[in-house]
């Protein structure tokens, strides 16, 4: 149908190649059953409930399977807009390869608190922390779904090195810091830590201790 094909255009050039079926209530008569009749045909993916993703390069949605962190940003930006959420600590340790394994959840930086954590369709959770996006050091990465914001590696430190436990995943966010240090220099790390205006007894420890090793090298 001509409907069909101009729904699954639209979805194409929407952020992340995702869209809430109201997001297409201004163009289409009946977006739920539009949104249905594509996801039916595997034109398009649901990747948690009212958030749905267009496959990259036209590939069959019934095969196709984004990571965690990918899906994750895509239902964030679809609820809270184009370039207003960043994958952060979990997620963003997860994008630097200092978590090497899959892990069953990920943590994306939203404007807005009080958002319960989101199950996704094809498994794993979202974490959603209220930050505030515009102090954060993040950086724009190329995804499989188009470009999203990422914190750099110095701010994935600081955030696992002071809430170790945001995500629910202690032990893999401490070894994330351990790896994240051959990617981090010790003054974008204080930078940062000036920026927050705060260092726990951990993060100060392991100021002094990137401190030496900088001055010995």
């Amino acid at each position: 149908m001509a409907v069909d094909l101009n729904a699954l255009r639209a979805i194409e050039r929407a952020p992340l190649r995702t869209i809430r079926p109201q997001d297409l209530g201004a163009t289409f008569t009946h977006p739920r059953r539009t949104v249905s009749r594509l996801v039916e045909a595997g034109a398009i993916v649901r990747l948690a409930k009212g958030v749905y993703t267009a496959p990259p390069d036209g590939r069959d949605g019934r095969a196709w399977r984004p990571t965690l962190e990918v899906a994750g940003l895509a239902v964030a930006t679809a609820r809270f807009g184009n370039r207003n959420v960043v994958l952060m600590g979990l997620g963003a340790a997860r994008h630097w390869a200092a978590i090497p394994r899959a892990i069953g959840v990920t943590t994306i930086a939203v404007p807005d608190a009080g958002r319960s954590p989101v199950a996704l369709d094809l498994g794993g959770t979202i974490h959603m922390i209220p930050r505030d996006i515009e102090r954060l050091d993040a950086v724009l990465e190329r995804t499989e779904l188009g470009p999203a914001l990422v914190t750099t590696p110095a701010q994935t430190m600081y955030d696992l090195t002071m809430k170790p436990a945001q995500g629910g995943m202690p032990d893999e966010a401490t070894g994330a810091v351990r790896n994240l240090r051959a990617l981090v220099q010790v003054e974008d790390l204080h930078a940062i830590t000036i920026e927050n205006g705060r260092a726990n007894a951990a993060l100060r420890a392991m100021l002094a201790e990137m401190d030496r090793d900088a001055r010995n090298r």
